[in-house]
């Protein structure tokens, strides 16, 4: 399987992203592993699961670089976003 996921921090900000191994990506974003992320603790509050990571790559495209998606899955999400899950 292949995901796409979206982690927020504490203070509130989102990461995309896209992984085979969910579980140990985000060990690795809190564990300051990755540049982008090091320096908070992130909580995984969205996932997607693809069977082809072409698919996965495409949708990690479309929710960084077309605003309209992301906002479209925030609008969705919003429960998980408020609350922390």
């Amino acid at each position: 399987m292949h995901f796409v996921y979206v982690l927020r921090s504490d203070d509130g900000e989102l990461y995309v992203g896209r992984t085979a191994q969910l579980e140990k990506r985000l060990e690795s974003h809190n564990k300051g592993q990755n540049r982008s992320t090091r320096g908070r603790q992130w909580t995984l509050v969205y996932y997607e699961a693809y069977l082809a990571s072409e698919d996965a790559a495409r949708r990690e495209k479309q929710l960084k670089r077309h605003g309209q998606a992301l906002r479209w899955l925030k609008h969705r999400i919003a429960s998980s976003l408020r609350e922390g899950g």
